[in-house]
């Protein structure tokens, strides 16, 4: 039986009550809902680790721009996830985290033909309140077509 994708918003409670990489394993595992957003554009967790993310997506007619390419949100999007939930993935329980700065780096035309893109996001660098992340945006066969960098402000849960 194929399992059916949930997608919705977690409770603050549910946050709250494990680290940021529990929280995330939990959304890959099917566990919790993907956010909404991965709907929206058509993408999810797929991995976590220690300092990482992994979201997989596809490119297609539902992300294109007036000019007839893949619009460069679908990226940053991309990109924006990988590298933030790599940042979360570092956070202890009861605490959260926020993007201070992205900045993102496209270097090849994504195309509703490119098919599905790997985002991969780890941590450079993990102090007590600020911690920054690097991420790619690659094909099946390793092509680049973007990267970036974050940085992230880590509080106390509210």
């Amino acid at each position: 039986m194929e399992s059916t994708v949930r997608y919705g918003v977690s409770s603050p409670d549910q946050l709250r009550s494990m680290s940021g990489r529990a929280f995330l394993e939990a959304i890959a595992a099917g566990d919790l809902p993907q956010p909404p957003i991965c709907e929206t554009i058509g993408f999810r967790l797929v991995e976590v680790g220690d300092g990482r993310a992994v979201f997989v997506g596809a490119t297609g007619q539902h992300v294109m721009n007036p000019i007839g390419s893949v619009h460069g949100g679908f990226a940053a999007t991309l990109l924006d996830s990988c590298m933030a939930c790599a940042v979360q993935t570092i956070v202890p329980q009861g605490q959260v985290y926020t993007t201070l700065e992205i900045k993102v780096n496209m270097v090849r035309a994504l195309t509703d033909e490119t098919g599905q893109v790997k985002a991969v996001g780890d941590v450079v660098h993990a102090g007590r309140r600020i911690a920054t992340s690097e991420g790619r945006l690659v094909d099946d066969d390793g092509k680049l077509y973007a990267h970036g960098t974050t940085t992230c402000l880590i509080m106390d849960a509210p």
